[in-house]
């Protein structure tokens, strides 16, 4: 098992990773930005190592950063969390020159899993059913209109390297298809570096259905059942469930058993997720592999009593897996729901700012991951997820009944903060939802119930021709780029001018007992990388120090 794990994330999925070393005698340590000197997981961990400014480039997403850290820290392990560099095959590499142990799959498996038209065709030839459509991406505008002719419309075009709802435009006529190609290659190109797109039929009344997958480097794997994640807002979810509801347990138990097959022959290693898209007739379409613990982890771990991420450290550390099948035994119904700090009346916009109160709920087989607290300053600079709150019953009507409970009892306040809970009240009032007949429409379809219908104008309230207020004769208006996905770091403000000059780096090891309120002391900088990933000469140098000694005049808002 590893001496020291260095934690390469922030909020509650760093604050999980902790807890799970500390339970497993691991010593920690967390990276931080400027912006998170005050957070939780720099006060949980045994050392935290202050990498940069708020901008992820140049802090959570600067790998040099990361792996200098580590080296200084004297870490053997780098746990990614999920969203920043997680799914990065060039980061597990990096590490792998470097000596360290990349927590997650194989390099080769994640670069070949990440580009969606590789996943789809390695998954075909396992033997996992592909929704109609293209499996190698589509170099122009008119073939994606041959193969949008052959399965019909709605077709939903997708970025190769596209990934957490993000690089995704459907098409619903003919019409539509040249225009929209163009804008997701367009898109593709800026978010991911990459404009390759597919095409596939869209699925309109579809489930979201995904399978938790544990494999060691030794060729074994278990599955760990099913989960529903189809109650979505831009493709990015709110509430999650285990088991799926309302599926025969012979297609829950043929999608699980496909996946587990369909991972073991890539050479998975690791926890990962394999997703599907379900029909009203229950047949399932492969939709992509994450290479990471997920979000809604919770759910399973309430489910089968089995910790995924003390899993996850020991099958990275090399050791065989300590599960067989015949030990998942999953048992009840957990349900979770993300608690971000967005309004969903205003198209979920971040509403960050100070929690005055916050005070989560309790009682009975209820949890709640979080990094927040009273006087926590919600920024801009990630991702909105505050909490996740999860609860576990023996049956999925107490399961809902025991949620919508343990969400009336959350207290967040803050001036101008917002959060999901009323809406996600909303969700499990809805008849659909109870009755487990949502699809991944829901969502849509409860806010435009919120929307009254547009008064039609009189003909005299009618813009002229060649009025600014009137697109250009058949153009729409562009719509607005999806933001940062709820597993991935959000939007960023522009980067702050460049200066030359560096700060002086300092480390020194967390103390065993309580932490001193005082300065550490200067210590030379550790030794460069290699120079194929040199640090960004803007980003401050790495540094340790007691987390005591962080006060709130060195961090910028969060």
């Amino acid at each position: 098992m590893f001496s020291t794990v260095l934690v390469a994330n922030r909020g509650e999925i760093a604050v999980r990773v902790l807890r799970a070393c500390r339970e497993l005698g691991i010593r920690t340590a967390v990276v931080y930005s400027t912006a998170d000197a005050d957070s939780a997981a720099v006060r949980l961990a045994d050392q935290a190592v202050l990498i940069g400014p708020a901008l992820s480039r140049r802090s959570y997403l600067n790998a040099a950063a990361i792996v200098e850290a580590a080296r200084l820290v004297g870490a053997d392990a780098v746990h990614p969390g999920y969203g920043f560099l997680s799914e990065d095959a060039d980061f597990a590499e990096i590490c792998a020159d470097n000596g360290l142990t990349f927590i997650g799959p194989p390099p080769q498996v994640m670069a070949a899993l990440a580009d969606k038209s590789s996943a789809r065709a390695l998954m075909s030839r396992a033997g996992l059913p592909l929704p109609p459509g293209s499996v190698s991406p589509v170099p122009s505008a008119a073939h994606a209109a041959e193969i949008a002719a052959e399965v019909g419309y709605p077709v939903i075009v997708k970025a190769a390297a596209g990934g957490g709802g993000r690089g995704m435009t459907v098409v619903r006529c003919a019409a539509e298809l040249s225009r929209a190609y163009a804008r997701t290659r367009a898109a593709a190109q800026s978010a991911f570096g990459d404009d390759r797109v597919y095409v596939e039929r869209y699925l309109t009344e579809a489930r979201h259905v995904e399978v938790q997958i544990l494999c060691d480097q030794h060729g074994n794997g278990v599955h760990l059942g099913t989960r529903d994640c189809s109650v979505q807002r831009r493709h990015q979810k709110l509430v999650e469930e285990a088991p799926a509801p309302a599926l025969s347990a012979a297609t829950l138990d043929a999608m699980a058993q496909i996946a587990l097959r369909g991972a073991l022959e890539v050479g998975f290693a690791g926890v990962g997720t394999v997703e599907f898209l379900v029909d009203a007739e229950e047949r399932f379409h492969f939709l992509e592999i994450n290479c990471r613990i997920q979000v809604e982890h919770p759910v399973t771990e309430m489910i089968t009593g089995i910790d995924l991420v003390h899993e996850q450290l020991h099958v990275a550390a090399g050791l065989p897996l300590r599960i067989r099948q015949e030990d998942v035994r999953p048992h009840g119904v957990a349900v979770e729901c993300r608690v971000n700090v967005e309004d969903p009346y205003r198209d979920f916009a971040p509403t960050p700012g100070r929690l005055d109160r916050f005070v989560p709920p309790g009682g009975p087989f209820t949890r709640v991951d979080t990094h927040g607290h009273p006087g926590y300053l919600v920024g801009p600079h990630y991702d909105s997820l505050l909490a996740k709150v999860a609860v576990w019953a023996p049956d999925r009507d107490l399961a809902l009944r025991r949620l919508d409970r343990a969400l009336a009892e959350f207290d967040v306040a803050g001036p101008g903060v917002r959060t999901t809970i009323p809406f996600v009240h909303r969700v499990l009032d809805d008849p659909d939802f109870r009755a487990g007949r949502h699809t991944t429409a829901l969502v849509d379809r409860l806010l435009g119930a919120d929307r009254p219908p547009v008064p039609r104008p009189d003909s005299a309230e009618l813009p002229r021709p060649g009025s600014a207020d009137v697109p250009a004769s058949g153009s729409a208006p562009e719509s607005a780029p999806d933001p940062g996905p709820a597993d991935l770091p959000g939007p960023e403000p522009a980067a702050a001018p460049r200066s030359s000059a560096a700060p002086p780096v300092s480390g020194v090891p967390a103390p065993a007992g309580p932490r001193p309120g005082v300065a550490p002391p200067l210590r030379p900088a550790v030794p460069p990388l290699r120079a194929a990933v040199g640090p960004d000469p803007a980003a401050p140098s790495p540094s340790t120090r007691p987390v005591a000694a962080t006060t709130a005049s060195t961090a910028h808002p969060s």
